[in-house]
C-alpha cells in the first residue's frame, strides 16, 4: 500500500496546499507514483491548483508530471451518523484505489476541524503541519505563558493529533511520524523568529514531532499557482536563467523532501526520462 502523507493544520493560510503540491511534484520527478486527495472540496485550493496545471499542459503541450487526483466533498446526508459513515466510506475507497497503484498518497485537509479531517489524520503515515512562523499559529500547538514562554500544556491541534495517533494504534498498530514545518519565514532574523524557534524546539520531544525547514515568504509561489506550476517545473537556460530567489526557493523544497526521506520509505526508483 502507498505511504500516506497528510498536510494538516486547523488554521487556514498556513500554506498547506502549496506545500502539498510542491511535495507531490518533487516525488513525481524522483520517479515515484503519486496520488492526491483534496478534502477541502468547498474551497478546493489543491484541486484548483491541479486544474490550472492541466489547463497549462493543454495549452502548451508541455509534459508535466501530475498526481492522480481525487476530491472528496463533505457528506450532505440527513443525519450526522449517516454523514460520518458516508465520508468514511468515500475516504476508504479513495485510499484503497490509489493505494494499490501508487507509492505515495498526499492528502490536503481543510483549515478547520471536521470529522473527515480527523479521519484523514488517523490514516497518516506521515503528518506534515505547515505553520506560519508566529505565536498566533504556535498557539494551536501549545498553551504558552506570554511572559516566560514556558509550556502549560498541549493546545487544541496537538490534542487532536494525539487522539488520532491513538486511533491509528488501535486500528492497525501503526504510528504517525509528525513533522512541523516552519513556513512563510521572514528573511530578517527578528527577535520574534528566534523566540518561535526556541519554543518549537522545546515542544518537539514532549509532543512527539520533528521540525522541518519550510518556505520563505515569496511572491513566486502566488505567481506559479495561477499557472498550476511549481518551482521544480521552471526551466533554466542561458537566455532565461533562474533568479537567486528562485534557486533558493527550489532548495527549500528539496530540503523538505530530504526530511521526508522517500527513499527510506519506498526505496529508490528510476527518475523519469
Amino acid at each position: 500500500m502507498a505511504h500516506i502523507i497528510v498536510f494538516g493544520n486547523e488554521k487556514g493560510g498556513s500554506g498547506k496546499s502549496t506545500a502539498a503540491m510542491h511535495t507531490a511534484v518533487a516525488l513525481l520527478r524522483l520517479g515515484y507514483k503519486v496520488g492526491s486527495i483534496d478534502l477541502d472540496a468547498r474551497q478546493g485550493t489543491f484541486t484548483r491548483y491541479l486544474k490550472k496545471r492541466f489547463d497549462f499542459i493543454t495549452s502548451t503541450r508541455d509534459h508535466l508530471p501530475s498526481p492522480t487526483h481525487m476530491a472528496i466533498p463533505r457528506s450532505e446526508a440527513d443525519t450526522v451518523v449517516d454523514q460520518r459513515a458516508e465520508e468514511q466510506e468515500f475516504l476508504t475507497l479513495a485510499l484503497q484505489e490509489l493505494g494499490a497503484s501508487h507509492h505515495f498518497i498526499i492528502i490536503d485537509t481543510p483549515g478547520t476541524d471536521s470529522f473527515l479531517s480527523r479521519l484523514a489524520h488517523s490514516h497518516a503515515d506521515t503528518l506534515i503541519t505547515p505553520m506560519n512562523d508566529s505565536f498566533i499559529d504556535l498557539d494551536l500547538l501549545a498553551d504558552i505563558d506570554p511572559d516566560t514562554f514556558t509550556i502549560k500544556g498541549p493546545s487544541i491541534y496537538t490534542k487532536m493529533v494525539q487522539d488520532q495517533r491513538n486511533q491509528r494504534k488501535l486500528r492497525d498498530g501503526g504510528t504517525i511520524d509528525w513533522i512541523v514545518m516552519r513556513n512563510r519565514l521572514a528573511s530578517l532574523n527578528a527577535r520574534n523568529k528566534q523566540d518561535v524557534g526556541k519554543v518549537l524546539k522545546s515542544l518537539a520531544e514532549p509532543f512527539g514531532f520533528r521540525i522541518a525547514p519550510g518556505f520563505h515568504e515569496r511572491v513566486i509561489f502566488k505567481e506559479l499557482f495561477l499557472k498550476g506550476l511549481t518551482l521544480l517545473d521552471l526551466k533554466e537556460s542561458k537566455e532565461h536563467p533562474l533568479t537567486l530567489s528562485q534557486l533558493t526557493a527550489r532548495q527549500e523544497v528539496r530540503k523538505l523532501v530530504v526530511e521526508l526521506g522517500p527513499e527510506k520509505i519506498k526505496g529508490h526508483v528510476r527518475p523519469p526520462g
